[in-house]
């Protein structure tokens, strides 16, 4: 991979995800705020869910350079669309690993302010989603992307896996 692609992807993910996950939790955690599930069950759960949401982060992030062509951010034109590995359970398991990791900060530091960010941020995608990605999906990958987005969920994970193409696309 060329050091442009390289600088890319590490752009778009400072941009997008690092602000998501350092950025804003850090202005939004406050030592006096109130204080959640402040036990050491709920600080080992967000362990596992930190480390379940960073390895399908850069999972999902290495199949759209690899299958998709292109980097994670929407400015970011994919070549294929990408149906393989948790793409092939969920629409948008990149979103959820984000997700999981910003719930394991909350519950790691027993912070109220960031997992109210995880819901805004939860909202803010969904809307993003329905209004802008899906419909651009659709015009970019045509029928494929149309069955695909019936048979699987934006959000939860199907039993099955979704139909994989020869192709690996």
């Amino acid at each position: 991979m060329s050091s442009a692609r390289i600088a890319a992807h590490l752009r778009d993910i400072l941009i997008l995800p690092f602000s998501v996950v350092v950025v804003v939790p850090y202005f939004l955690y406050d030592h006096h705020d109130d204080r959640i599930l402040a036990n050491i069950f709920f600080t080992i759960l967000g362990l596992f869910l930190g480390c379940a949401g960073m390895f399908l982060f850069f999972y999902t992030v290495f199949l759209f350079k690899k299958i998709g062509k292109g980097t994670l951010a929407p400015w970011s034109e994919k070549q294929q669309l990408v149906v393989v590995g948790p793409y092939r359970y969920c629409r948008n398991p990149m979103i959820s690993g984000v997700l999981f990791i910003i719930i394991a900060e909350a519950l790691m530091l027993h912070s109220l302010s960031i997992l109210i960010w995880a819901g805004c941020f939860f909202v803010i995608n969904t809307i993003y989603f329905i209004v802008s990605e899906e419909p651009a999906l659709e015009k970019k990958f045509g029928a494929d992307y149309k069955q695909y987005k019936q048979q699987v969920s934006r959000w939860l994970p199907r039993a099955k896996p979704y139909p994989q193409h020869p192709s690996g696309a």
